[in-house]
């Protein structure tokens, strides 16, 4: 669906950079699929993380009500769901407990070592995670909170439409996601994302130039207009 060189370009670029070229050649895209609240990042330094979306509705504030035999079988089915095609995979999870959203952490040392082995690069959820210092090497989380318990939190269920602080995602889409959020990539329109990123930068270069360069509102508003 997505070819190497492509996945490449999107790496390069931030997602701030990624929402405008969205902008430019999907212009019906420019008020949705991203993420409109904010998110904590505790690695801001990490590159951006560019994979299919596995999607995931989870509770932490009531304990499960499956019987733990049941339970179990969910969670091994979940582990074949994230393991699966396409990857790499990144977690787009969305707490279901509602104003208690964040109540228990499903992420923290144990899971991000399991979800990495898995394929996954990283999370972007409505919940909560901890154990920070903690975590596998290079695995990227943006998070709706932090805390220091997991509490009763449980896989409700997987491979399901979510909504994660704004953003709307199915199973496999493609997220871009990086210190600033998350947005969901149109696949079909990457190619021309690619070439309108030149013309793009050469119009924000000039606005900056002349910023810069002292000149005042009227050299800005020059640049604006050229």
């Amino acid at each position: 669906m997505v070819t190497r060189e492509q996945m490449e370009f999107l790496r390069s670029i931030d997602t701030p950079t990624v929402c405008n070229l969205v902008e430019i050649v999907a212009p019906e895209r420019r008020g949705s699929g991203y993420t409109v609240r904010h998110l904590h990042c505790p690695f801001p330094d990490l590159p951006p993380m560019v994979g299919f979306a596995k999607t995931v509705a989870f509770k932490a504030k009531d304990a499960v009500p499956l019987g733990q035999a049941g339970y179990m079988q969910k969670r091994l089915d979940y582990l074949d769901y994230v393991a699966g095609e396409p990857q790499p995979g990144i977690m787009v999870m969305e707490d279901l407990d509602g104003e208690h959203a964040g109540y228990g952490a499903f992420w923290g040392e144990v899971q991000s070592n399991v979800h990495k082995a898995l394929g996954c690069l990283g999370v972007v959820t409505s919940g909560s995670i901890r154990d920070i210092p903690m975590i596998a090497p290079g695995f990227q989380m943006l998070a709706g909170s932090i805390v220091p318990s997991h509490a009763y939190v449980h896989v409700v269920d997987f491979g399901i439409d979510v909504n994660v602080h704004g953003m709307a995602a199915k199973s496999g889409d493609l997220i871009h996601a990086d210190r600033h959020g998350a947005i969901v990539v149109p696949m079909d329109k990457i190619d021309a994302m690619q070439a309108s990123l030149d013309a793009l930068a050469a119009r924000e270069a000039k606005i900056i130039a002349a910023a810069k360069a002292g000149g005042g509102v009227a050299a800005i508003k020059a640049a604006m207009k050229a």
